[in-house]
């Protein structure tokens, strides 16, 4: 894709969303990741909070990254991004009058549309890591993301987890989300096809999908049929390069190939025991 305004960028992704296709996101986490993603054809990239998390901090996803250090990392990517980019904003990084500051930094660096979801984020005392806010709250901070953004073509996507509660409270959140004003609703934890069609039927809004390579949502004409424009599958290719930094280094010291995968380097090089551990110690979190 030729280079491109920051504005022209979010009309390409506004023109995705409006399409009859179901398009799949390359996960891309500095300049050289954006760029590679465009070289080879890509129509749209994601920058996972996860993934950030990762490369800013060499900590698990746990809200611990700040605003600034993740729109630190967003502009780096937008000064150079020739494929529209979507922002993992997490929770917006507090309540409403947060989600605002989120938004707009997050236009500021050049994003094409960004992720607002409904989990209770940080952890709190007493609850479960998975919890999520009220409905009433979770529409209050779409509508101030929407009051935030100056560029109408910048997109905000309500994001609701609908594998941690039932499927009448799934569609009560993405129907509230559609008619607070969200430009898509982003499903987390949907399951199959049939959960998919319970949540999906009555909106008219386009669906984003994280599915991490759920083998059950496979067909991508039954996604476009059913109203899904984006499917995040993962972030394989920031795990690829752990793994192949791991090997390199391993070589470099004369050191035998390692057998570790990336999901298990990964799991090593986070710390992600300790972290739960303080998680319990400290916060009495519930997993």
């Amino acid at each position: 894709m030729p280079r491109a305004s920051h504005h022209q960028l979010r009309s390409a992704f506004r023109a995705l969303l409006a399409s009859d296709r179901c398009y799949h996101t390359a996960s891309v986490f500095d300049p050289m990741s954006a760029r590679i993603a465009a070289d080879l054809d890509f129509e749209v990239g994601i920058l996972g909070g996860s993934v950030a998390s990762l490369q800013v901090l060499g900590a698990p996803d746990f809200a611990l990254i700040t605003l600034s250090e993740f729109v630190e990392q967003a502009a780096r990517i937008g000064r150079v991004a020739r494929l529209p980019v979507i922002a993992d904003a997490d929770h917006g990084y507090g309540n409403a009058l947060n989600v605002m500051r989120t938004v707009v930094e997050l236009e500021r660096a050049g994003v094409a549309a960004l992720t607002i979801e409904d989990t209770l984020l940080p952890a709190q005392f007493g609850r479960k890591s998975t919890d999520l806010i009220s409905v009433e709250e979770g529409v209050g901070k779409i509508r101030a993301a929407l009051e935030a953004r100056i560029d109408p073509e910048l997109a905000i996507i309500a994001r609701t987890h609908a594998g941690v509660v039932d499927s009448a409270e799934a569609i009560r959140r993405a129907q509230a989300y559609q008619a607070a004003g969200a430009d898509g609703i982003c499903l987390v934890g949907v399951k199959d096809f049939a959960h998919l069609e319970q949540i999906a039927d009555g909106l008219e809004v386009p669906l984003m999908l994280v599915t991490y390579g759920n083998p059950q949502l496979r067909d991508n004409a039954r996604l476009a049929r059913l109203g899904v424009r984006i499917v995040v599958n993962g972030h394989g290719a920031y795990f690829a390069a752990i793994k192949a930094t791991y090997d390199c280094l391993r070589e470099q010291r004369g050191i035998e190939p390692g057998d570790l995968s990336a999901t298990e380097l990964t799991h090593k090089y986070t710390l992600p025991e300790d972290y739960i551990r303080w998680a319990e110690q400290f916060m009495d979190v519930k997993e």
